[in-house]
């Protein structure tokens, strides 16, 4: 008797469902049976599974990973806040945004809790870290599909920015993008989805050989002394090396590093840098998010001014850099950006 345990199928790409076919006897279309009917129908028991061979859905051979759907939050402006657990029992989260005009973004989890211990953030301060895998990764999408499938309604971007460190986790990231990409399954455009990074340089190359997607940074500072203080990997790879990696990185023509400045009231909102940003971003093709801290229970940091917003933004239109403020969404429901801990409110 094999002690084998059942392949988690669901975080398998198309190469892997033949592999996985093939190695029961079955030729490569029924990979594309299983492909279609995970990640463009969305099921959640192989026993969905009409047209696909016994045996490729024995749960003795195969099993679909995932994440449980424990409860969802809903906020006065829209935001709705998903409240998801693991197979083995650790909480996530993620957050489904109104953008306007009936379209919407999901802001997707690629850990649990992470381990970049930035200072203004919520999710540095889980005790728990943990890599998602591929098929949790992909299933936020297809949880927030169905939620909002309900209301006829459907998610339009997808945005790594929620809990964790993509680029730590690049072997689970990069499978799960290719499979959100395949027009067989979620169907996500190249343009409609965004990767962030606090600045693993070495990976954000790999990144960018390894699927074709945006790019985030979160810069958050204009000096290394500050940006070390506030984010412990500028002491690794400091602002010149990732700034570099930002003017290396491959982009078609039109497409713009999007670059997060999470503004600290009395940190790094000062007149100085404001002239600082511009300067620091010559050379590369950027478009800045300003975003007002969101305080949260125990953080030591407090939002800046509106007057400090209106400034930065001024003098940022002025260089000529395509700026925006990201507005709060959610935080009444502790939603929104850095606020996200795991633990459901009560």
């Amino acid at each position: 008797m094999s002690d084998a345990q059942p392949q988690d199928i669901k975080g398998l790409e198309r190469e892997g469902l033949v592999d996985y076919a093939a190695s029961h006897g079955h030729k490569p279309y029924r990979a594309n049976q299983l492909f279609e009917w995970m990640h463009g129908r969305g099921v959640r028991d192989l026993s969905e599974m009409s047209n696909v061979p016994a045996e490729l859905r024995d749960p003795a051979h195969a099993r679909l990973g995932g994440l449980t759907l424990d409860n969802v939050l809903k906020s006065q402006d829209g935001t709705r806040k998903m409240l998801l657990r693991t197979g083995t029992g650790q909480r996530l989260e993620s957050v489904i945004i109104p953008m306007g005009s009936g379209r919407w973004t999901q802001c997707v989890s690629s850990q649990v809790g992470c381990k970049m211990g930035c200072d203004f953030c919520a999710t540095a301060e889980m005790s728990v870290r943990k890599n998602l895998t591929t098929s949790e990764i992909v299933d936020q999408i297809y949880h927030a599909r169905s939620l909002m499938g309900q209301e006829d309604m459907q998610v339009n971007n997808q945005v790594f920015m929620g809990m964790g460190e993509p680029l730590d986790n690049l072997d689970n990231v990069i499978p799960a993008l290719r499979i959100l990409l395949d027009q067989k399954g979620a169907a996500f455009g190249q343009r409609r989805i965004t990767v962030s990074t606090v600045g693993l340089v070495p990976k954000i190359a790999q990144l960018a050989e390894s699927v074709p997607i945006n790019l985030a940074v979160s810069l958050n500072a204009t000096t290394d002394e500050l940006r070390s203080k506030l984010m412990p990997i500028n002491r690794k790879y400091n602002l010149a090396q990732l700034l570099q990696a930002l003017r290396d990185f491959p982009m078609a023509p039109r497409r713009r590093i999007f670059v997060e400045y999470v503004m600290l009231g009395g940190v790094n909102d000062t007149n100085e840098d404001a002239k600082r940003l511009p300067k620091l971003l010559h050379g590369i093709r950027a478009k800045i998010n300003l975003i007002p801290f969101n305080p949260y229970p125990g953080s030591r940091f407090v939002s800046p001014t509106e007057e400090r917003v209106a400034y930065f933004l001024d003098k940022l239109h002025k260089a000529g850099i395509q700026t925006n403020i990201r507005e709060p969404k959610g935080r009444d429901i502790e939603a929104a950006c850095g606020m996200l801990d795991g633990a459901q409110p009560i």
